[in-house]
């Protein structure tokens, strides 16, 4: 039976909505790392660590997905929160139309900055043309993979998780499938693996296009809409934490891998890209439920319920908790193991690798209530609590800590920068959430 947002929330009810959404930033998460894998084992460590240095344009590119599907689930939430379903598809469907418009225009960009940026990155060489080989396939199927990011918040608000979840493990097994097709059968390196991806982008962002366009039983459907700037700007400000995540993910991530070729050459950026691999399956259990518990927070705050916000927010943070210490454990035991299956090729490489999963995992414990957090103001309407947030994790903290622990720890500091970041940027999580808890009378 299907469960409504406008539903009181147990325990078990929320975990049973948000459920799929977890299930699926897993299953992406997976589907992602195959390509890594793949390129790891059969084509070999330099083409695995330029897919490593180029991934961070691409990311910060794709951002806009992210910030779209987050701020604007934000409001079509809040309308239908609020009774009003007509309106909640217009604004929909223009934050779909402006997924396409700007998914076309920034791979035209793309294509430009893949060659200056991969060499500013530090690429030599073969890396230089490796990188642009894999970002230029991958910059053709942007539009898609944007709308893949824009549907994974709005199945949610349709109240189709699901659903959701159907599209993105279809997605995902045709990614495995391809690449073990165009890379271990047909030999075609780092180009086969571009390609696969960009045919499992292909599935996750049209899909749901035909899907929507279509008379259906969800809360939602694309109509004709006209671009409301008010509404738009609006749902850039509420994803803008989102938009500052990825995009400082993406400029982190290159001065983590500066770092690392300046202190461990090219074994350093392959180790950490094998732990950003795994460190994404093991976050996508924050991030999918921050995914799909964002609509019911959105609803009830429209809907002026402020008993069941509470609530949520109590058992957001209990579970957030809980799921850290587990991932932590689950972490050490697996580092070993995770390791060989990416490098297992090189021991050296396997034991850096190993050795730093097992420092950063600790970041796992603080992690969860700071993605959450974030999303609990983007689902609140408030992009400027919640990019602040994001803004210092991602971006501030990080780039302070990994600039600093290293001259103190060496290779040892790259690894803990993010646990540092993380806590610091607790202290300011903890100080939002208890002011909005007080301002709307929570205790």
């Amino acid at each position: 039976m299907r469960i409504q947002l406008s539903e009181h929330f147990t325990y078990k009810k929320l975990i049973r909505f948000v459920l799929p959404s977890i299930i699926m930033m897993i299953f992406t998460s997976i589907y992602g790392v195959i390509d890594g894998l793949f390129v790891s084992n059969f084509v070999g460590k330099t083409a695995f660590a330029s897919i490593n240095l180029i991934m961070p344009l691409l990311m910060g590119l794709s951002a806009l997905g992210f910030m779209i599907g987050a701020g604007g689930s934000a409001i079509v939430s809040k309308a239908l929160g609020e009774g009003k379903h007509r309106l909640a598809n217009q604004y929909f469907s223009m934050l779909v139309y402006v997924a396409i418009l700007g998914g076309i225009l920034l791979a035209v960009i793309g294509m430009f900055l893949l060659r200056p940026i991969a060499i500013l990155l530090g690429a030599t060489g073969e890396m230089v043309e490796l990188c642009v080989l894999y970002g230029r396939i991958l910059l053709i199927s942007l539009t898609p993979f944007l709308l893949q990011n824009v549907f994974q918040s709005f199945f949610v608000t349709a109240e189709k998780p699901q659903l959701g979840l159907k599209v993105t493990i279809a997605a995902g097994l045709t990614n495995i499938a391809l690449d073990y097709l165009f890379i271990a059968v047909f030999h075609w390196g780092i180009a086969g693996a571009a390609v696969a991806t960009a045919f499992s982008e292909a599935i996750g962002g049209l899909f749901p296009i035909l899907y929507f366009a279509r008379k259906n039983n969800s809360l939602l459907r694309l109509v004709k809409a006209r671009i409301d700037f008010k509404v738009l700007l609006k749902a850039c400000a509420n994803g803008s934490s989102e938009l500052m995540t990825n995009l400082s993910l993406s400029v982190v991530n290159s001065l983590y891998n500066l770092q690392l070729i300046s202190i461990a050459g090219e074994n350093g950026v392959a180790a950490y890209g094998t732990i950003m691999y795994v460190n994404f399956i093991f976050i996508a259990i924050f991030l999918g439920y921050s995914i799909g518990s964002a609509p019911i927070i959105g609803y009830h705050f429209g809907a002026g319920n402020h008993t069941e916000l509470k609530s949520l927010l109590h058992m957001s943070l209990s579970l957030a908790g809980g799921c850290g210490v587990v991932l932590v454990l689950l972490a050490q035991a697996l580092a070993s193991p995770l390791a060989n299956i990416f490098v297992g090729y090189d021991s050296e490489l396997a034991a850096m690798t190993c050795h730093g999963f097992r420092l950063y995992a600790v970041s796992f414990l603080i992690c969860g209530f700071n993605i959450f957090g974030s999303a609990f103001f983007t689902a609140l309407s408030n992009g400027i609590v919640s990019a602040t947030i994001s803004f210092l994790r991602t971006l501030v903290f990080q780039v302070a800590v990994v600039l600093t622990l290293p001259i103190v720890l060496g290779i040892d500091g790259i690894w803990f920068a993010v646990t540092a970041a993380e806590a610091l940027t607790l202290v300011i999580t903890v100080g939002f959430l208890v002011n909005r808890r007080n301002q709307y009378h929570y205790g």
